[in-house]
């Protein structure tokens, strides 16, 4: 079956071949013989994705997660090698070069280049989520694959029609390779706009922070310096900066009051990104133990201490009782 839809596939007939693969693995897992299902989907997804199908490759891939779910199997290297292998078939887009924007013909080439790269992280991006999902639930980290997190975390920032340094980064701080990290961090400085510089190293610390990994955050502040160094790039100066410098520092101790006057001291920087605020809530919860409330159990909680209290008003005598009850 492999090698027949193979030739399908190099004949030119992509979609046709897209339903053989679908009509019969589909009689494979209704048969309960998953690892042939497996076999046959792997091979699929990585010949279309091969003759640049991504669609069709990436529908092939995702099904082959589906399959992972429905035969129970449980993650370890062979399989992650499996999905490794199929995400190294995905395309990266070439950028196109030396493009004149008032020339018609480079202006289509462009829109077709972001088009591809949108389809490309579209695809990927699905394989890749279902991925570490299913690992997440059969035997991996409890938030996923590393390793998983780690290829997407790369796709997405190679391949974004715009640089998305922060979603990257949300997979980067759950990976395994902080020195990765540092590098695309230092990446991104090169040619950011001004001003954004600063928000992506602060971003990135405080996202590992808000996991509770203080080492990490430690390391790849301290690498970004060294590589931006050894590159001629400037390693940004600002308050927010100076902010992660300091909450490095006093997390190494129990100091909540020093840690709640710092927020408050560093309001100003912090507010240029509200996602800061959840992220710290999360740096308090993880270090020093505050849990985080809602804005709904805020409001629920004050409408029972107001019950509460009218409750405990009504069982005294007299005029208070008669006042409160009329209130009401």
């Amino acid at each position: 079956n492999i090698a027949k839809l193979e030739k399908v596939v190099k004949e030119g007939n992509s979609y046709g071949a897209q339903q053989m693969y679908k009509s019969i693995t589909t009689r494979y897992v209704s048969a309960e013989r998953y690892s042939e299902a497996l076999d046959i989907l792997q091979a699929g997804s990585c010949i279309q994705l091969e003759h640049t199908q991504v669609t069709c490759g990436a529908e092939l891939a995702v099904l082959f997660v589906d399959t992972l779910v429905k035969g129970n199997f449980r993650y370890d290297d062979e399989i992650l090698d499996r999905i490794r292998r199929i995400y190294k078939k995905f395309p990266q887009t070439p950028v196109p070069q030396h493009l004149d924007l008032a020339d018609d013909g480079d202006m289509q080439q462009l829109s077709e280049t972001i088009a591809a790269a949108k389809t490309h992280l579209e695809g990927c991006s699905s394989f890749l989520k279902a991925a570490i999902k299913w690992s997440a639930e059969f035997g991996a980290h409890k938030s996923g694959s590393p390793e998983i997190h780690d290829m997407l975390a790369e796709y997405i920032y190679l391949e974004s029609p715009e640089v998305d340094i922060a979603r990257a980064s949300l997979h980067f701080v759950r990976g395994k390779n902080p020195k990765k990290f540092a590098s695309i961090l230092v990446n991104f400085l090169g040619k950011c706009y001004p001003g954004e510089e600063d928000l992506a190293i602060a971003r990135a610390i405080l996202l590992y922070l808000s996991l509770g990994n203080l080492r990490d955050a430690n390391y790849v502040i301290d690498e970004v310096k060294k590589q931006a160094e050894s590159k001629g790039i400037c390693f940004p100066q600002s308050d927010l900066i100076q902010f992660i410098k300091y909450l490095l520092q006093m997390l190494q101790r129990d100091a909540l009051p020093l840690f709640n006057m710092l927020r408050q001291n560093y309001k100003a920087c912090l507010e240029r990104e509200p996602a800061f605020y959840e992220l710290l809530d999360k740096v308090a919860e993880k270090f020093y133990g505050v849990r985080r409330q809602s804005p709904l159990q805020g409001l629920f909680g004050d409408f029972f201490k107001v019950n509460n209290c009218c409750y405990f008003f009504k069982l005294l005598p007299g005029h208070a009782s008669k006042m409160l009850i009329h209130v009401e």
